[in-house]
């Protein structure tokens, strides 16, 4: 009886001293184990070039330069002093986690197709997860530069506490336009494009 018992408990116990034994497994890196996915987003590099046939500011009265604010860009790189953004420019300030926010990102990425070389389209990230704005911009195809805040200092420095939020700046990089009306449309971006920044899309 003792010696049937036995047999049945020397696999069990070699089974459960397998299963345990992790000595003998090489580590696998983190990167095997995760890779990491591709950003969707372009690279900032180009945001401290003017577009190649920008329209130059339109008259009336000149408003503030951008914050003199370093963020770092979602793709690596070097990082972008808002200050040095070449305009015009319309910066979309975004969370994945606002739906108005991801209601409006595709207008803004139609537009950002539309550029044509007379404007820019720059996402800014803010409040948010690295996975989340990844996870957003592959679904919803979000191919524009994009600068991570993961405060929310661009949005202190303009005094403006709203998601979405966005900001048209003219070619002499000064903001013509602060707009916190909830997710625009491709209708009210160009009709805000054509009144603040004289561009036509």
């Amino acid at each position: 009886m003792m010696r049937r018992l036995a047999y049945l408990l020397v696999p069990l116990l070699l089974a459960a001293a397998g299963c345990t034994a992790t000595a003998e497994e090489p580590e696998r890196p983190a990167s095997a184990a995760r890779p990491e996915r591709p950003s969707p987003f372009a690279d900032c590099a180009p945001l401290t070039v003017a577009p190649t046939s920008a329209a130059p500011a339109p008259g009336g009265k000149a408003g503030d330069q951008l914050p003199d604010l370093t963020l770092n860009c979602f793709t690596g790189g070097a990082p972008v002093n808002l200050r040095d953004v070449k305009g015009p420019a319309v910066i979309n300030v975004w969370a994945s986690w606002c739906p108005p926010c991801r209601k409006e990102l595709p207008a803004f990425q139609r537009l950002s197709e539309r550029a044509d070389g007379r404007f820019q389209v720059i996402g800014v990230n803010s409040r948010d997860s690295r996975g989340g704005a990844q996870s957003i911009g592959e679904d919803y195809g979000v191919s524009f530069p994009m600068l991570l805040d993961q405060g929310d200092a661009f949005q202190r420095a303009l005094e403006r506490n709203a998601f979405p939020l966005t900001v048209l700046v003219d070619a002499d990089g000064r903001i013509r336009h602060t707009d916190a009306t909830g997710a625009l449309d491709d209708a009210r971006l160009a009709a805000l494009l054509q009144r603040h920044l004289g561009v036509k899309v």
